[in-house]
């Protein structure tokens, strides 16, 4: 029992010091110990508490920033490196980045559209930019190819769609997905790589269609779509069942689970000031029928 070795070499160590190299926190040691620690130490121990249930809820997802964000979007007054501390003491952290492959077939005769966005990220309203892209899921019933629809304003998942095969189909999926629930005014920015996909006739004549400009990235450039590029790195850190996906049923429920439950409605995002996609977009709402 750690608490224990740290009361037997108390006289030799300092508490404080044994703790932090045992991995344990002060105020659970005096819990344990069962006398009254300090009032930082008891403070400390009630915001563990809290902490660990930010963490908890977020299942097991979310670093010190958006555990901090959680903690105070409930009132409570907390620093971020005190949060920092408390979760590294109970050994707790967010999940960490992934590398993975591209999906882009740049090697056609299909016509590429000027890079339009120019890697400006930043939207004042919904349905001004959208971002899309490709990337590959592995299960045991073979692969399984994600389409996502980005807004950048709010950085909501607007659509997204799945598919054995790769192909403009999938991506025509998502993009008649997006256009049904979000019903976008002319002139729309719409910006993916330059890939067969997306530079395909019938998927251009659909953008065309609905008055929506085409902005493409440059050659092997992953920066020019890098948010789209961010949100595959986030699903493939945060979701635990990613690697052992049992088949395509079971990657849709877990991506629904995700980007329809988690990700658009209580995931904290950094870009917004910590608000959720869907809690950014509602203060906006909220904000112009004010005005």
């Amino acid at each position: 029992m750690k608490f224990a070795f740290v009361s037997a070499e108390q006289v030799a160590f300092p508490i404080a010091v044994t703790c932090r190299l045992l991995g344990v926190s002060t105020s659970g040691y005096y819990a344990w110990k069962g006398r009254p620690g300090s009032s930082r130490s008891l403070r400390d121990l009630e915001l563990g508490d809290r902490v660990r249930a930010a963490h908890d809820a977020s299942s097991g997802r979310y670093g010190s920033p958006r555990v901090h964000a959680e903690l105070r979007a409930t009132g409570e007054r907390v620093g971020r490196k005190r949060v920092a501390r408390l979760m590294k003491e109970a050994g707790l952290a967010g999940r960490m980045r992934r590398r993975f492959r591209k999906t882009t077939d740049s090697n056609h005769a299909f016509p590429i559209a000027p890079n339009v966005l120019e890697r400006d990220f930043s939207a004042t309203a919904p349905n001004q930019a959208w971002v899309t892209d490709i990337t590959y899921l592995w299960t045991r019933e073979g692969w399984l190819y994600l389409a996502v629809m980005l807004d950048l304003f709010s950085r909501r998942v607007v659509s997204w769609a799945t598919s054995p095969s790769i192909d403009r189909h999938l991506a025509l999926v998502a993009l008649r997905a997006a256009l049904r629930d979000r019903r976008p005014d002319a002139g729309l920015v719409h910006h993916s790589d330059r890939g067969s996909t997306y530079a395909s006739g019938d998927y251009r004549s659909a953008l065309e269609t609905h008055a929506i400009e085409c902005s493409m990235s440059r050659k092997g450039d992953c920066w020019d779509n890098a948010v789209a590029e961010s949100f595959f790195a986030t699903l493939k850190r945060e979701v635990e069942e990613i690697d052992d996906l049992a088949s395509h049923a079971h990657a849709n429920a877990v991506l629904t689970d995700y980007i329809d439950r988690f990700y658009n409605f209580q995931r904290r995002h950094s870009t917004i000031g910590y608000c959720s996609p869907v809690e950014f977009e509602l203060m906006h709402c909220t904000k112009s029928r004010a005005a």
